[in-house]
Parts: structure tokens; sequence; C-alpha cells
């Protein structure tokens, strides 16, 4: 049985005449006889009782009309489903992003991309740059926002945004200068770094961009965090500063300040890191719109 006997079979079926079922299909009545003939033969059984004035089902043809019907509906259905997915309107998509972009561009872009794709089912997974990586590879994650970049030459990055570094502070850290600091001024200073493991991470970078201003962080007290939550929760009670990305400092959080570096310290990156092979509509519909929320965000 193929889709198209069981058209010309349903045709007749439901008209109960050969030459209207004809006439429905655009075809000629006697092929369409031979048609359902061969098609009999071919199941086995006899689908119509053909009388000199009526043409009626057989007990086999009544089954196979229900079913006929279902099987219809069914290859609708799916034919449409299949349409709306490879056209982005349904579908899922697993988003991995670092603690800190949940400050800044990524709840913008969640919600534009929501907007335009609203069937789309969204997993948003909190993780570390090391474990976006590995997902990526594994290809348990479709798409993540990554600080810094992530270094793949299977991963394709599109750079979002770059921000100031800035220091979280107690709110009982006394600067010389209101709203601002300098790193001699975080010599006595417990720094609070994120993650500790598994490494290459933000604390890396942090440490790097301490070292290239002349910092010596050989010296410097460290005391390293899970996350930035629990790093900003660490700051809170007093237990030493941390140096985050800007966009840290729109989220207020009760006993710490945020303070500007002078000289600057740096920028860090947001980007937009998925696989190069990576051909999901809704990863492409994904990264047009968080390109399209950086660009108004400039």
């Amino acid at each position: 049985m193929n889709l198209k006997q069981l058209a010309y079979f349903m045709a007749v079926a439901e008209e109960l005449h050969f030459g209207r079922a004809a006439e429905r299909l655009g075809i000629a009545q006697p092929p369409l006889s031979r048609q359902i003939k061969q098609f009999e033969e071919e199941i086995g059984a006899l689908l119509f009782n053909r009388g000199r004035s009526a043409v009626t089902l057989t007990q086999a043809g009544e089954r196979l009309k229900e079913r006929g019907g279902q099987i219809q509906r069914l290859v609708a259905e799916t034919e449409r489903e299949i349409a709306r997915l490879g056209q982005g309107a349904e579908g899922r998509l697993r988003i991995g992003f670092v603690g800190s972009s949940t400050y800044g561009i990524l709840p913008n872009i969640v919600k534009s991309f929501r907007a335009h794709c609203p069937q789309v089912d969204l997993s948003l997974l909190p993780m570390n740059n090391a474990q976006l990586h590995r997902q990526l590879i594994r290809r348990e994650i479709d798409v993540a926002f990554a600080r810094p970049a992530l270094r793949d030459a299977e991963f394709t990055k599109i750079k979002l945004i770059d921000e100031p570094l800035v220091l979280a502070a107690p709110d009982t850290f006394a600067p010389a200068r209101s709203g601002f600091v300098s790193l001699p001024e975080l010599a006595d200073e417990t720094l609070v770094l994120y993650p500790e493991f598994p490494r290459p991470s933000y604390a890396d970078f942090v440490l790097e961009r301490l070292e290239a201003q002349g910092a010596d962080t050989g010296a410097l007290t460290r005391v390293f965090a899970m996350d930035l939550q629990t790093s900003l929760s660490l700051v809170a009670i007093g237990e030493g500063v941390c140096i985050v990305p800007a966009s840290v400092a729109t989220g207020a959080r009760n006993g710490i300040r945020f303070l500007a570096f002078e000289p600057e310290l740096g920028q860090t990156e947001l980007s937009l890191n998925y696989r190069l092979d990576e051909q999901g509509v809704h990863v492409r519909n994904f990264a047009r719109i968080a390109q399209s929320v950086a660009r108004k965000i400039h």
C-alpha cells in the first residue's frame, strides 16, 4: 500500500461512485478502476461490491476507509508539523549560559526570541565555560553564552558586547575616591575568584588582566567560589572583593557597592557560541535575534 493508492481508494470509498471519484481526482474512470482492481489484488481483499446500480464497501473496505482516514490525517498533521519545525515555528532550543550574562543582554535576547518564536521550547542551563565547551562538543546544548569566548576550531563565535570590569566590594569598603578604586587599594584585600574548577576559566581571565596592569597576583590573598552568585554572597558578608562585568552592577544587592577601576582594568567580552556544523533553524534564528539585540544596545 502506498499513499497514492490509498488516496484513490478513499475517493471511491467516499463517493461510492467510480465516475465521481475519477472526476474528483482529475483522472479518467478506466485508469481509476484498474488502479483499484490492482490495489485489491495486492492487498489480498475485495474492497468494493460492484453492483449494476450501486457501489458499496465490503467489510474489509469499511475497515480500510476508517483506518485510511486516520492515516491521511496523520500524514497531513505530520507534514504540517515538519514544515513548522523546518521554518523554526516550533521545536526546542537548549541555551547554556554563564551566570553574569543574566544581568545584561541575555534576558533581552530570550524575550525577543520568545516574541518571534513563541512555540519553541527553551531550556536555560547555567554553567561555567568549561561545561559550556564540553556540552557543545557533545551536542547537549545548542548555543552557549560564554565569557570569555570558547576556543575551538569546531565553534563559531558571535561577539555580543564588551563590558568594563568593575569591583564588587563590601559596602564598608572605603576607597580614596568615591565611586572609583585603584589596584594599589586592593593590596590588603582578599580577592574572591570564580570558578576554581574546571580551568581555564573566568578566574584566569581576571588574574591575567591584573597581571597586565602590573599587579603581583601571587601576593594577593585568594578565595575561590563555585560561581558568581556565591562570590557576591561572600562579598556581601565582608569576606573579600570580586572583579565582575559592569552589567552585574545593574542588579542591586544588599551589602555590596560597585566601583569603577581607575585606571581601567580592561573589558570582558560576552559572546554567543555554537557549532560550525549546526544546521538547526532555531540556532540561526536565535543568533540573528541576538545580533540584532546587541546592535540596539550599542
